[in-house]
């Protein structure tokens, strides 16, 4: 019990350590006045998400639907009539036609819009990760690179290896293997959702965890190893976006979360995870939560893919060669 409750004294410590650091909203300034560029892309975020989506959502609900309520009524008291109502086939048909309109309004306009916003938001997200590091100077990873490490990253065969087309490529697998780990994480949060009584719970838990994980320098390995580590501190650090969007409608919720993203991907650029994360552990002599698999089932799943995909195209050239 002794152990149990130290462990869990460690994880609240880690977990409001995360919190705090994400909550350094003042960083975002800081970074914007350093760079014209990153005001700029953070102030597209704004203008896409905010003025134009969930103004457009605010358009519909305050405007468009009273509108049409008020063009197409389904209650006879709203004609002056009482009930029994004589023009009930009329009404049902209004009604019809309401919804009918609304749902064109969604499938013409706001789901094409979601689409482009989405694109647009993580490409503009990208650059305002990468904007952010230069504005704070930094290019390398955070991390302390052990001596050995060292040795092997300034040995010329190792730069031959991991430069030019073969660089690449490795850049290229990561990037697609990323994509689908992520996907499948995403789709295990969603699935969450669906578990009676704790579903709620846990989806809110691995939505946190998602929220610091592209906006980080460490290379993919070293930061499935760093996040499932350090589960605790990650959870703290994106439990104020999650709390901000939870209880919204999910074209609302998605509204909200991408005017906020750029918000905490600043932060997260300017955090110091690896030195709050160290400096705990050394008062703590060393000792950590160990590690937890959050990305067991996607990674799992990523691996399947990846190695079906490298089945199937090393099938394809064998026979194209045999031809």
């Amino acid at each position: 019990m002794g152990v149990l409750r130290s462990k869990l004294g460690q994880a609240l410590l880690l977990w409001f350590e995360g919190f705090r650091e994400a909550c350094c909203l003042h960083r975002v300034f800081i970074l914007c006045r350093r760079s014209r560029k990153l005001l700029i892309r953070t102030g597209q975020c704004f203008l896409l998400n905010g003025l134009i989506f969930l103004g457009s959502i605010f358009v519909l609900k305050s405007v468009v639907i009273p509108t049409l309520q008020w063009i197409l009524p389904d209650h006879c008291l709203q004609l002056g009539f009482q009930e029994p109502c004589p023009f009930g086939g009329i009404l049902k048909f209004y009604s019809f036609l309401r919804h009918g309109l609304i749902q064109l309004f969604y499938v013409l306009w706001f789901y094409p819009l979601y689409v482009f916003s989405l694109i647009l938001s993580n490409i503009w997200y990208n650059d305002i990760a990468k904007y952010g590091f230069a504005a704070m100077g930094r290019h390398e990873p955070t991390v302390p690179v052990p001596s050995s490490q060292k040795d092997t990253l300034q040995n010329p065969a190792y730069i031959d290896k991991h430069a030019g087309l073969g660089g690449i490529v490795i850049g290229i697998g990561e990037q697609v293997y990323s994509v689908l780990l992520l996907s499948f994480f995403f789709l295990e949060v969603y699935a969450t959702g669906f578990i009676p009584y704790i579903g709620k719970a846990l989806n809110f838990l691995l939505l946190s965890w998602m929220y610091k994980w592209n906006f980080s320098e460490l290379g993919l390995d070293k930061r499935l190893d760093f996040f499932e580590s350090n589960w605790a501190f990650f959870a703290g650090f994106g439990n104020p976006c999650v709390l901000a969007i939870f209880f919204f409608s999910p074209l609302v919720s998605y509204g909200v979360m991408a005017i906020l993203f750029p918000l905490f991907v600043l932060t997260a650029t300017g955090s110091e995870a690896e030195q709050v994360i160290d400096s705990r552990r050394r008062k703590w002599k060393g000792a950590g939560l160990g590690r937890l698999p959050i990305f067991y089932a996607a990674d799992t799943l990523s691996l399947r893919v990846l190695s079906l995909i490298s089945l199937k195209s090393r099938g394809q050239t064998q026979s194209n060669k045999a031809l």
